[in-house]
């Protein structure tokens, strides 16, 4: 609703003056709105669906929930193994209930929009467009038009949606995307996830440890293609025998839906057919709406360019998946803060890049820090390599079933410093914490070497990894 104090600062074209204004309300978003208002600006939040972005309603955390009911059934599964016997029964309706009424609240916004207001925020649903520097249009929900124009600036937080393949067929199917799996209240007998990365190896995890039949189809050579090649290969062995079909190097030439279920038809003349189809193979950037020609930018562009404090342009800052630094949550907190800093005039360190992480979390866990040894190698660093099987440590020999993994380092031999690493096993991206503080730190390799590491954890494989530098 648009105060008295607003209406004060209308200008002659009936837009309204504000310190800032928020185009889209992911965790980035909403964090440095309400900093801002915290810092006593007047601000303004835009979203087109819901406020809390994708990680809250359709990403990080109803898929960790469902992640959690799958490795309860897995686990289960290992009790023959270490302490006698167990019968369970899978259900997914106590998931589906979690999903709605505690991780949702029924996909809805409500609460979260609640806390913007609380925290002094203006907040409209509808879609917001750059109007030229400084200026904003907003296309409201119920029909309306509101105008900004800015004190201080922009902030574009757009974030991604499921991208659509240009697959022949596939348009006009009703195939799932990450949005409708986690909606599912019940599960068909099989499916088919288009799509190897950490959001189709996840979900077809979930949904195979509640019987479902599933076949992981990549183009590329590999699953988890940007990880190393043998955290691949050991999850491409575990999700064999778990019975998920791995088809990598996969060329899909159309898709059909017909009386109820999907028939994909492969290069190689193979026919697969499920009840249910899959497409978890990449997102598509929401720059196409923002009015970026209004200010010299390029709508048809993939990221936009950000300095090192997040600034794209003339009162124009950008944040979160739009800017090519990391789809993940974590980045557009962190490049949040920087941005906050900047529109607030506070002083403080500026975006790095060198040690962001990431974790996929499939059973095992597959976490990476920094660089693979190939992209070590492709920008021209003397690299040394350390590895060690996460089962052969003190604990994976303890823990048995369920302990696959490794840790893997790269280091930059010229320097002595580790400049990636990946921590594979259980926990392993509560792992990957020690490694990324080395990363980030460029904690000489000689220093880690003499630290003392607790016995019997899974952390210790580190020190074995790091004893097989060469």
């Amino acid at each position: 609703m648009i105060g008295w104090a607003m209406l004060r600062s209308m200008s002659a074209d009936n837009a309204v003056t504000v310190d800032l204004v928020v185009i889209g309300a992911g965790p980035g978003g909403e964090a440095l709105a309400s900093g801002a208002a915290g810092a006593g600006l007047e601000v303004v939040v835009v979203d087109r669906h819901l406020v809390g972005g994708e990680c809250p309603y359709y990403g990080c955390i109803p898929s960790k929930m469902m992640i959690r009911a799958a490795d309860a059934l897995a686990e289960a599964g290992r009790v023959s193994t270490l302490a006698g016997d167990a019968v369970v029964t899978p259900s997914w309706a106590p998931v589906a209930r979690r999903l709605d009424e505690e991780a949702t609240s029924g996909w809805d916004d409500t609460i979260a929009v609640k806390r913007l207001e609380d925290a002094g925020v203006t907040v409209h649903h509808g879609v917001g467009r750059l109007d030229g520097p400084g200026r904003v249009r907003v296309a409201l929900a119920d029909g309306g038009e509101a105008r900004y124009v800015v004190r201080r600036g922009v902030v574009l937080n757009p974030g991604t949606r499921p991208a659509e393949l240009p697959i022949d067929g596939l348009s006009g199917t009703p195939y799932w995307t990450n949005r409708d799996a986690v909606r599912a209240t019940a599960l068909p007998a099989s499916l088919v996830v288009v799509g190897g990365g950490p959001i189709g190896c996840e979900l077809a995890q979930v949904f195979a440890r509640f019987g479902v039949r599933v076949t992981v189809v990549e183009a590329g050579p590999r699953i988890l293609g940007p990880d190393e090649p043998e955290a691949a290969e050991i999850l491409t062995d575990v999700f064999v025998g778990e019975g998920i079909r791995v088809l990598t190097g996969a060329d899909i030439r159309s898709v059909a839906h017909a009386d109820g279920a999907f028939t994909v038809s492969l290069g190689d003349g193979e026919r697969l057919t499920a009840d249910k189809l899959l497409v978890a193979a990449g997102r598509t950037p929401n720059l196409d709406h923002l009015g970026l020609e209004t200010v010299g930018l390029d709508p048809a562009a993939r990221t936009l360019e950000v300095d090192e404090r997040m600034r794209a342009g003339e009162k124009l800052w950008a944040i979160g998946d739009v800017t090519g630094k990391g789809a993940f949550t974590h980045v557009s907190m962190y490049q949040s803060a920087i941005a906050l800093r900047d529109v607030t005039g506070e002083d403080g360190p500026p975006a790095r890049y060198h040690a962001v992480p990431h974790t996929t979390f499939t059973d095992p866990e597959v976490g990476g820090v920094g660089m693979t040894e190939s992209q070590a190698r492709d920008a021209g660093l003397t690299v040394r390599t350390g590895s060690t099987p996460i089962e052969q440590s003190s604990r994976g020999f303890v823990h048995g079933p369920g302990a696959r993994g490794l840790i893997k380092v790269v280091e930059d031999a010229d320097r002595g410093v580790l400049v990636g690493a990946t921590a594979m096993g259980p926990a392993g991206g509560e792992i990957l914490g020690f490694l990324a503080v080395a990363v980030h730190a460029q904690v000489p390799t000689d220093t880690l070497r003499s630290m003392i590491f607790a016995y019997p954890t899974f952390h210790r494989a580190i020190e074995t990894a790091l004893a097989d530098l060469s």
